[in-house]
Parts: C-alpha cells; structure tokens; sequence
C-alpha cells in the first residue's frame, strides 16, 4: 500500500561472521550494508525499468538478485571482492566508467545503494556519476538513501539542481552492517531509508510515496 504526494520543484572480502564477537557500533568496512529484499520489491512495485540495468555497488548481489528474481537483466560490478559480480570496478573511475559502458552498451538505468561515506563526499559522488550515466542512456537512477540526507543543508543545492523525479519513503527497513544484525548499534537501528529516482521524463514537482515494509517482507507479498 502506498500514498503519493506532489511536492514543489526548485580482492578479500570483508564479511562479519555470525560466530565473531559482535563489533556494536563499528561502521562496517567500505559501508557493506546489503539491502535486504523487500527494499528491492518495493521499488518495483512503484516504478519500472524498461532495459537492462546496472548495479556499480553490488556487494554480496542483493540487490541485483532481487531484481533478476523479477526477470531484468542485471549487470553487477564493485570495488571489492564479495563472491558476486565483477569486482575491482570503481565506480567512480572515468577509466572504469568508459570500460563498462563500451562493453555493455545496452546498459540504461542504475539502481544502487551506494556507500555512504567511508570517503568523504562518496555518497554525493556516487550520484552524481549515475545522473551523468543516465543522460546518456535516458534511463533512470534509484539510489537507496539515508533520509536524513534529504534534509543536509550541503546538499540544499544539489537537491534543487537535480531534483529527482519520485521519492520513495520505506517505513521499517534496516541494512546490517556486513549483513550482522550483531554488529549494530543504535544509530543503525534507528536510520531510515527512500528510494530516490531520477527519471528522464519527470514532470514538474517531485511526487513523494510512503511504502510500508511489511507489505513486502514476505515473499508473497506485492512485488
């Protein structure tokens, strides 16, 4: 279920065992937190993709195995060596980015949550590579945020630039670090995430929905 609103426009692994003692509080390595699959479905239930797709930060695959399970051509790369996709990919890298998109040119939209901020500024770069990706293909971008990030005053700016076309509220999501529920501590517990999509065909104003996780927890649920 979901309401919608329109606002105004302006090579090792680095994984936490269940068995290790538990890191409370620890950022995980590289911002590792895997979106569990009832982020992915949520998206797709309120947007759709129309060609194949491009995960620059796929870890361990979750987000890229959610999206294949739904039949879309997913093509998964990151900087580091999780077991999944092709790895030492920076995303970031011009070298990088030219690389993939003359290797798999049918590539058109991207949907990622990007690391945070082991880096500074690697959130806000992230993004912006993937709207300099889609003004090229036309496809769009979903980034899986913190949605305290809406409400930076250094960000301000980049939001009006660049507003994105819908915003996706998810109600009751939490990504582990290292996918270790043992390993987190409060600010982790309490985060809160969107969906953020950039679309090539957006109209005026950015529409805000509210997605309630439990409708999309089980595998039954609308996907």
């Amino acid at each position: 279920m979901y309401i919608a609103h329109t606002l105004c426009a302006p090579r090792s692994p680095s994984r936490a065992s269940f068995r290790a003692p538990p890191t409370i509080g620890l950022r995980a390595e590289h911002d590792f937190y895997p979106t569990p699959p009832e982020a992915v479905r949520a998206l797709l239930s309120v947007e759709s993709f129309d060609g194949p797709i491009w995960e620059p930060a796929c870890g361990d695959g979750a987000i890229s195995k959610e999206l294949e399970r739904h039949g879309h051509q997913v093509h998964s790369t990151d900087l580091i060596d999780r077991g999944y996709g092709a790895s030492e990919h920076d995303f970031l890298s011009p070298i990088t980015l030219t690389r993939v998109m003359i290797e798999q040119p049918q590539l058109r939209h991207i949907i990622t949550n990007p690391p945070y901020g082991y880096k500074p500024g690697i959130g806000d770069k992230f993004v912006g590579q993937a709207l300099k990706v889609a003004r090229t293909t036309g496809g769009k971008v979903a980034m899986l945020l913190n949605l305290a990030s809406l409400a930076s005053r250094y960000r301000t700016a980049k939001w009006r630039n660049d507003p994105p076309a819908r915003i996706h509220v998810l109600d009751d999501l939490i990504c582990w670090p290292n996918g270790n529920p043992f390993g987190a501590g409060l600010s982790i517990v309490q985060q809160r995430y969107c969906w953020v999509v950039w679309s090539p065909n957006r109209a005026d104003g950015t529409q805000l929905t509210w997605l309630r996780m439990a409708d999309f927890r089980e595998q039954g649920g609308r996907a």
